[in-house]
């Protein structure tokens, strides 16, 4: 299927509409329930995935296939922007019908199976990191904090918080890349 995204990517970057539509329809059900989990919000959760094929469709050249599978790209373009719009909005309010209520937007089988695969490396790769950067992780990729309210947050130097964020990264891609090729996990 990522090859088949890929293609369909650079289609779109040629302007081709019914590309966009094609890959719109394979990734909506998806991004939204992702956008919902992060946002609590079917508004908010409706601007992301809106967002998300907006950049897809005016900025040329963003996904770079040799750094990653497309759906990993496109479920990390609509975090960042759910991030970015709760910090515009600054002010998240949800009932509880509308948090627990996503059954009209399922995502399909194989899209599930996948990403909870990919959450499970995900979340196995994490949990071998040191527990400061475990912990710094959280904060900046699930919690949303920006490195200086990190650095606020634990009293640490702002150099330390990035610090820890660049080890992390480099020993989460490194664990990743192994994974990925088949190899042994160190």
């Amino acid at each position: 299927m990522s090859e088949k995204d890929v293609e369909l990517y650079h289609r779109i970057q040629q302007g081709d509409k019914h590309a966009l539509e094609l890959l719109y329809d394979r990734y909506e059900k998806l991004l939204y329930s992702f956008s919902f989990k992060l946002t609590g919000q079917r508004e908010l959760s409706e601007e992301v995935v809106q967002e998300v094929f907006i950049k897809i469709w005016t900025k040329k050249g963003i996904y770079n296939e040799h750094k990653g599978k497309f759906s990993s790209w496109i479920l990390t373009v609509a975090r960042n922007t759910g991030i970015d719009m709760i910090r515009k909005k600054k002010e998240v309010t949800y009932s509880i019908e509308e948090r627990d209520s996503i059954s009209s937007h399922e995502p399909l089988t194989e899209d599930l199976v996948e990403w909870k695969e990919e959450g499970a490396r995900i979340r196995d790769a994490i949990s071998s990191l040191a527990k400061e950067q475990r912990e710094i992780v959280d904060l900046l990729y699930f919690k949303g904090l920006s490195q200086q309210k990190i650095a606020d947050a634990c009293q640490l130097p702002l150099g330390t918080v990035k610090g820890r964020v660049r080890l992390a990264l480099q020993h989460l891609k490194k664990r990743l890349t192994i994974h990925e090729k088949g190899g042994q996990k160190s």
